[in-house]
């Protein structure tokens, strides 16, 4: 076990250091003309992707290969390298919340986390724009913020009817019934707040929302962000309660009483 933690912390200096040093490349085209391309087959289905999302994405990718040759990567942009026997897997989305990028919100981020047999070990967040990096390792999590850090924790709220509930966007539901589901919870809820990205689940584990609710994630839009969440005493799951390493249709919620409401309402 020792050893296992020693890792870990091994791990999370490297990841902190990482996702501030990549944090630089998407700020330089933050905000300054960058084209956009759309990477979906699909006509109707506009998936946006920039240089930005490409050159981050390479730079994470050359660091995590030259420091661990043995582990594997998978990331949104450029799939997966490295061997494929590996028990540790690092995920990468290097710009989660592509479109707020391109329409000049601050709400976006570059996520790392790594994972092993299944379990999220470490993960992190970086907003460049706002300074502030999200790091966790399910047992504890933090928020440093212009170099000052801070532990993150959740806060109590047990019904439904208290609760300030996160989205991205309604539209992230593209089945009919699973939407439906969703606007059942979001009509019991306190109040809504839709456009958050990766940053509600941040709002979450810092105890200022209760609820992030959302569908169709991969698992690199998740697994980065687990630890943190878990670390600050939240807890994190699909919609039929299973881990998120698979991503899909995910529920975090910062009290346990709070996840179990919500999971009755989406079955």
């Amino acid at each position: 076990m020792t050893d296992l933690m020693n890792d870990e912390l091994e791990y999370l200096t490297f990841l902190e250091h990482l996702v501030e040093q990549a944090g630089e490349i998407p700020l330089k085209y933050f905000r300054a003309g960058l084209a956009v391309s759309n990477k979906s087959p699909r006509n109707d289905l506009f998936d946006p992707v920039t240089e930005a999302d490409r050159e981050t994405e390479q730079f994470i990718r050359a660091r995590i290969m030259a420091q661990y040759p043995t582990h594997t990567v998978i990331g949104e942009e450029f799939g997966r390298s490295g061997p494929d026997d590996s028990a540790l897997t690092w995920l990468i989305d290097p710009i989660d919340g592509t479109r707020g990028f391109v329409s000049g919100s601050p709400v976006w981020g570059v996520l790392t986390g790594l994972q092993r047999a299944g379990q999220c070990l470490v993960g992190a967040m970086r907003q460049p724009y706002l300074r502030e990096t999200y790091i966790g390792d399910g047992r504890s999590a933090s928020l440093t913020h212009n170099g000052q850090r801070t532990r993150l924790g959740v806060r109590p709220c047990d019904a439904l009817e208290k609760a300030i509930v996160c989205c991205t966007h309604p539209d992230m539901y593209r089945e009919q019934a699973t939407q439906d589901k969703f606007r059942e919870v979001l009509a019991r809820c306190r109040f809504s707040r839709f456009g958050t990205e990766c940053l509600g689940y941040g709002m979450l584990a810092g105890g200022y929302v209760d609820l992030v609710v959302e569908g169709g994630l991969s698992a690199y839009d998740i697994v980065p962000l687990a630890p943190i969440i878990e670390g600050a005493g939240g807890v994190v799951t699909d919609w039929q309660g299973n881990a998120v390493t698979g991503g899909g249709e995910i529920i975090a919620a910062g009290d346990r009483k709070l996840h179990e409401a919500a999971l009755r309402l989406l079955n």
